[in-house]
């Protein structure tokens, strides 16, 4: 039988969830409602009191109690973390109301660009193409023979040191420049050729003015009677498009494996128009690319009639173009995406 004391004790209790819900019912701040959650479960509230018999109750009963007690506890809990949590969303709509006119028109929100190296390349391609040039494009995981052995650069030539190639196997590489593109399209286009191909190459290096992924664009002409003034017309011509000003080229000679003769191509300094600045070192030139007619055995590998037929090639870095006409002091800019950097252009 149930002590009369554990009856009494519990609806006791149970009244305290009705009697605690109206008393913070017309509260509005925290330090009120805690005062009045001290009041029944403080050290020395409404329901520590009532506890105080639960000793002198029989076993059985003080299951009950204290099951009760708990009951009690827990609900009022959540119904204090229920009230805050009310204060707290009208506080952060009033806190919102003050920083914020929600009835002011939006903030215009500019849409995005294209990518520096993207609209290079894109307008480089667009002065190509004044000229009778059209894109063409290739794999960038290439094999060792449309990359090396078809322009003229077999397994033990020196040449390839100065690639530092990225192998995917024996026979399987990363394109060290785009060349390939231009084997591919002599192996299955007759001449008349004229084509650009822009697009990533891959080697290993790593500085300031390198990267081991860049972007490169190519050229190639192949026809009746091309001849190397053609080659300088047409570097000369897309000079001086993409930089907006009259600037001259010059063509050194030198040595690469696929044309001859070949040469490395300088350009008037964009900045100092050729009286000599820090970003020429004086010279009043900047390199640029390397050009040149191609070698007869590369069109023999093509199966190309060198006795009908010459070319000439070209090719520069995308990334250098823009650095010498944004004025970039570093490669590494293009690839990090900041949006700092990015926004200027």
């Amino acid at each position: 039988m149930t002590d009369p004391t554990a009856d009494l004790t519990i609806a006791q209790l149970d009244s305290f969830e009705s009697e605690f819900a109206r008393l913070i019912e017309p509260l509005v701040d925290e330090q009120s409602i805690r005062a009045a959650q001290a009041q029944f479960l403080g050290k020395k509230g409404r329901l520590a009191e009532v506890m105080k018999v639960l000793g002198k109750l029989p076993p059985g009963d003080r299951a009950k109690v204290g099951a009760a007690a708990n009951k009690v506890k827990q609900t009022i809990e959540n119904e204090v973390a229920r009230r805050l949590g009310e204060l707290a969303e009208v506080a952060a709509k009033a806190d919102l109301s003050r920083t914020l006119d929600v009835t002011l028109p939006a903030r215009p929100f500019g849409g995005g660009h294209l990518h520096l190296l993207t609209q290079v390349r894109l307008e480089a391609v667009q002065i190509f193409s004044e000229l009778g040039f059209v894109v063409a494009e290739g794999p960038q995981i290439e094999t060792d023979w449309h990359t090396f052995e078809a322009l003229a650069i077999p397994k033990e030539h020196p040449a390839r040191d100065m690639q530092d190639t990225f192998y995917v196997s024996e026979e399987i590489v990363l394109r060290t420049h785009t060349s390939p593109v231009q084997v591919r399209t002599m192996l299955t286009q007759a001449p008349p050729i004229r084509i650009v191909a822009p697009g990533h190459v891959f080697r290993r290096d790593d500085d300031p003015t390198h990267s081991p992924m860049f972007t490169q664009i190519e050229g190639l002409a192949v026809d009746e009677g091309i001849s190397f003034a053609d080659l300088k017309g047409v570097l000369i011509h897309f000079v001086s498009r993409f930089f907006a000003r009259d600037l001259g080229i010059r063509l050194r000679p030198s040595y690469f494996p696929f044309v001859e003769p070949g040469a490395e191509v300088d350009m008037q300094c964009s900045f100092c128009m050729g009286s000599g600045c820090r970003i020429c070192k004086g010279t009043g030139w900047v390199e640029i690319g390397g050009a040149g007619m191609v070698d007869p055995d590369v069109f023999a590998q093509c199966k190309v009639d060198s006795e009908k037929y010459t070319g000439f090639a070209f090719g520069m870095g995308l990334e250098r173009m823009a650095m010498l006409r944004h004025g970039v002091n570093d490669i590494k800019f293009y690839y990090e995406g900041d949006i700092r950097f990015l926004e200027q252009f």
